[in-house]
């Protein structure tokens, strides 16, 4: 029976949009009918769920190029154990109507959901979660990971008191040194030392095999609980008979206890992941003083409203967004940017929540507080970044969606075939059969990926640095050119005053020569302008005021100083013949631009300003080349000004005179032959060029960049974040292909070696926890990454 849903649509203005999004739904097969409502902005949809989904309807409506309002929510979600869970709890969301994509990662115990806001609700998601036999708990939940460690750590102290008894006794029973061993209820002793192990210590497993089976997947808590119950029944079922044999009672129980302490330092070390955000939402004061009513109170922080004025005293860390009122300090913005050395606020200067003020009492104008904050959106992007799936990690997804049911597959034929081939008795062939379900591995498969993007994407926020994604991350990787804007990006941004040529008339120094020039200059709030005014604060120099000021557009500006008449003007003004003009062009061959200075209608000299390149320019691109990436600079400036600073920096090519759209379609026709492509500029004026390359960088000051622009963001506007983005992406690649490889060949080596019994099911449960163990530590190195240059290797 058809469905009808109503779905919210953006971006529609007349009835020809409305006949567009009808004629594009129709057209897709399980569509009934399609009618749009304009001044509601919504479509009703009759459509067949079995023949299209819901996620599918948006992507029609987004394919005749409007759009559907989606929303992204994230949650926490216990009880999942391995990849295979993580797969049961996605099934699960995308079986909710209106669920347009979700990500869950088992290593942080993190659900990005993106929905349909119209349609869906977080308690239909938690509903579905649990319905699955996992935990839904809000964004705002409870620290699962420090619970998780507390109750691994009972379970396992359950075990070892359990375990250690009854591995003793059976060690020594078979040693014949317990001559008691063969009285009747030597073996009920057995079994109830085993018994709480397999009802206790092992209820979560039992717990998750239920569930798997009923979702039909492939879980380790299967393996767990099938090789442990099937060493423990064929146990009792002897004691029950009274059959003579072996009891595999301590089998049972050290295989659970084994991964149980696996689990345990599993679960302490994927803790340590996540330091890097826990870390970033302590930055936050939980108080702030503010001045209300002419008295200065404390209060929560989250009662800081828009325009409240706050007092920080030294050592205390700033609780808003905002602008310096009063009082002047050094600022410790390391947490944000990754820069070491404090900076420098006074009166006028932007503030970031979570900074430490170090050693002047500040009063702060708040602008943004809670959520809108620079922190709150790096905690966002950051957790983002951690929620979401690098391309590598499909594979080990498809892998381990038929790993299970292979492995058990593998051990009915390792028990088949040890008693029709190797003419042993069946119950030892089981152990065999247990060994192989125990040795296999899907834990270490599922966290791979996971755990190495989760500390990398972490280490890269201590450093100032923000990807918006593990699909991100693993790209940055791949990168091989660096296309970069020039202005404000490789340069300061900023023109300053570099050369002051004075001609030998009329007896002025330079310094005469800029007190001239600058005053004039006060009347105008161009950017030479302001580099003269600069240069002359900088000097000492004193200015006079100007009288009878007059701009002429696209020639200059002059004025009356104390009785004569001063111009400002291009340097194109200069006559051809003047001997001034080897000087001029000396200038401009460095790629300068140059203002004549006349007095009373007599050249008395000129005066150069340049965009200078960033101190750490050259440093930043000699490192990029040194990865192996080709450097491109891409500017508005014209030619010379462009050849000057790419010679300065070391790029290996420069194109000059592009607009905003040629920029764009540079980078694209370098795409087009194959390369890929990270393009960096300030997220904003240079959109275009951004959203066309493989990767786009926005780089600027925490406070003053536009977090959502970009797929990279460098927070403190270093360009030495640059090459070290690209090593940290390398590096946490290669940490994942190691993890991988350790995975693959772990399975490919020892489920053989179990199936030819070399291993015992107590040895191929300690292997199987050290597996995981190793995954995870092997993870964490990245916690301490340090680029070579600054590790002093270069």
């Amino acid at each position: 029976m058809p469905d009808q849903i109503r779905l919210s649509v953006e971006g529609m203005s007349c009835a020809n949009c409305a006949k567009a999004i009808e004629r594009a739904l129709v057209a897709r097969e399980g569509v009934k009918s399609a009618v749009v409502n304009l001044p509601s902005a919504s479509v009703a949809i009759t459509y067949d769920p079995h023949a299209i989904s819901v996620s599918q309807l948006a992507g029609a409506v987004e394919t005749a190029g409007y759009r559907v309002p989606t929303r992204r929510m994230q949650a926490e979600i216990r009880g999942m154990h391995c990849a295979a869970c993580a797969t049961a709890v996605e099934r699960a969301l995308a079986s909710v109507p209106g669920v347009v994509d979700s990500a869950v990662n088992s290593a942080t115990g993190k659900a990005a959901i993106t929905v349909l806001p119209d349609l869906v609700a977080s308690p239909s998601l938690a509903h579905a979660v649990r319905e699955a036999g996992f935990e839904w708990i809000s964004d705002n939940g409870s620290p699962s990971k420090h619970l998780q460690v507390a109750s691994q750590k009972r379970l396992v102290w359950v075990g070892i008191a359990f375990t250690t008894p009854l591995f003793v006794l059976s060690m020594g029973a078979d040693a014949g040194l317990i001559p008691s061993a063969h009285a009747w209820w030597f073996g009920w002793l057995l079994a109830a030392l085993a018994l709480p192990v397999q009802t206790i210590v092992a209820k979560d497993y039992y717990v998750g095999a239920f569930k798997a089976l009923r979702l039909r997947v492939g879980t380790m808590d299967l393996l767990i609980a099938v090789g442990s119950s099937a060493a423990f029944a064929l146990s009792l079922y002897r004691l029950i008979r009274g059959v003579e044999g072996h009891l595999y009672f301590e089998t049972a129980a050290v295989i659970v206890t084994l991964v149980r302490v696996g689990k345990l330092l599993e679960a302490r070390a994927t803790r340590k992941t996540g330091e890097a955000i826990r870390a970033l939402g302590e930055l936050r004061p939980s108080t702030a003083t503010v001045l209300r009513d002419g008295k200065m109170v404390e209060i929560a922080v989250e009662g800081v409203q828009e325009g409240d004025v706050v007092w920080v005293r030294p050592g205390e860390r700033i609780p808003v967004d905002g602008r310096i009122v009063e009082g002047s300090s050094a600022v410790d913005e390391s947490m944000l940017t990754g820069e070491s050395m404090p900076v420098d606020k006074t009166v006028g200067d932007a503030v970031t929540a979570g900074t430490l003020n170090l050693n002047g009492l500040l009063r702060v104008l708040t602008e943004r507080v809670g959520q809108e904050t620079t922190l709150a959106q790096i905690i966002r992007m950051v957790d983002q970044a951690q929620s979401t799936k690098a391309p590598i990690q499909h594979l080990a997804d498809r892998v381990a969606g038929v790993f299970v049911p292979a492995v058990i597959a593998v051990a009915v034929l390792t028990f088949a075939g040890w008693v029709t081939v190797g003419g042993i008795q069946a119950s030892d062939a089981l152990v065999h059969a247990i060994a192989v379900l125990v040795i296999a591995c899907p834990c270490a498969l599922g966290l791979a990926t996971p755990t190495a993007v989760v500390v990398g994407s972490g280490r890269a926020a201590r450093m100032g640095i923000l990807f918006r994604s593990g699909e991100t991350l693993e790209r940055t990787a791949t990168i091989d050119t660096m296309m970069i804007d020039k202005t404000g990006t490789l340069t300061t941004g900023r023109p300053v005053v570099t050369d002051i040529v004075v001609f030998p008339v009329g007896g002025l120094d330079q310094a005469g020569l800029l007190a001239y020039a600058a005053s004039v200059e006060q009347g105008s709030d161009h950017p030479i302008a302001v580099a003269l005014r600069e240069a002359a604060a900088a000097q000492g120099v004193q200015l006079h005021t100007p009288e009878d000021f007059v701009a002429t557009g696209g020639v200059g500006v002059e004025a009356s100083i104390e009785g004569r008449r001063v111009m400002v003007h291009r340097a194109a003004e200069v006559s051809p013949d003047a001997p001034e003009n080897a000087s001029l062009w000396s200038l401009r061959r460095q790629g300068k631009t140059v203002a004549a200075v006349t007095i009373d209608g007599e050249l008395r000299g000129l005066i150069a300003v340049a965009d200078s390149a960033r101190d750490e320019a050259a440093e930043a691109v000699a490192l990029l080349r040194e990865l192996g990436l080709t450097t491109i600079m891409l500017t508005g400036d014209h030619e010379t000004t462009a050849s000057a600073i790419a010679a300065g920096v070391g790029i290996d090519q420069a194109m000059a005179g592009l607009s905003p759209n040629d920029k764009a379609d540079h980078v694209r026709s370098v795409r087009d032959t194959g390369r890929v492509v990270a393009m960096v500029g300030d997220g904003i004026n240079d959109a275009p060029a951004l959203a066309h390359a493989d990767l786009g960088i926005a780089m600027g000051s925490g406070s003053d960049i536009a977090l959502n622009t970009a797929d990279i963001v460098l927070l403190g506007g270093d360009l030495r974040a640059l090459p070290t983005s690209v090593a940290l992406a390398r590096g946490t690649l290669r940490t994942i292909r190691q993890n991988l490889f350790w995975a693959f060949a772990y399975n490919v080596l020892l489920i053989p070696a179990a199936m030819l019994g070399f291993l015992h099911p107590m040895m191929a449960a300690l292997a199987m926890a050290v597996s995981s163990l190793f995954v995870v530590t092997n993870s964490l190195r990245l916690r301490g990454f340090t680029p070579s240059w600054k590790a002093g290797q270069v």
